[in-house]
């Protein structure tokens, strides 16, 4: 079914739109949240707490890219759930994914100048798109999806090595982007 028809439904609230939601997108909610998470319970839980959300918010709400509003809802979710873990005790996927992006990116309340998050969304993306196909994809599947560097080199067909030495450049990259635009880090 197509995402303009599964949109419709929840616009009727007809039940069958999270059946709809789950066939067509579940894997990929279900891999967001494993991979932040690394718990098969909070993962479930967390593309659950997504599929009610998009029950509440459509209407009004009538996402543009369907795929990427569930994916964000879902990464939201989750992270909001490692952190309340983490407040418990220390360490879990994130911690190494944000740790890693520490050095390049503003800290919340961090920068002289206040930056709204939409502002610093079109830079991320203004970013990305100067990225080559495989740069973008890479820095993609490890940031936003999650992924170990292993599966990203295995998803490419390419080295440990030649991911980790990407993600590094790219990440020095973004700093200085971000610096040239203004943004402390």
């Amino acid at each position: 079914m197509e995402d303009g028809q599964i949109i419709e439904l929840y616009w009727n609230r007809d039940q069958r739109a999270i059946g709809e939601t789950e066939g067509k997108y579940g894997r990929l909610l279900h891999s967001i949240a494993w991979n932040l998470l690394h718990s098969r319970e909070d993962a479930e839980e967390c593309v659950n707490d997504t599929y009610l959300r998009a029950w509440e918010a459509i209407p009004p709400t009538r996402p543009g890219s369907f795929r990427t509003w569930l994916g964000q809802i879902t990464r939201n979710l989750s992270l909001d759930r490692w952190k309340g873990r983490r407040a418990e005790k220390r360490g879990g996927g994130a911690e190494v994914l944000l740790g890693e992006l520490e050095e390049c990116l503003p800290a919340p309340g961090g920068t002289e100048r206040t930056v709204e998050d939409g502002e610093l969304a079109e830079l991320l993306n203004g970013f990305l798109r100067d990225l080559s196909r495989e740069g973008r994809t890479m820095f993609l599947r490890r940031y936003w999806y999650g992924e170990s560097v292993a599966e990203v080199a295995r998803a490419l067909g390419c080295g440990e090595g030649k991911v980790k030495s990407s993600l590094f450049r790219s990440r020095k990259a973004l700093r200085t982007f971000l610096e040239r635009e203004g943004i402390a880090i």
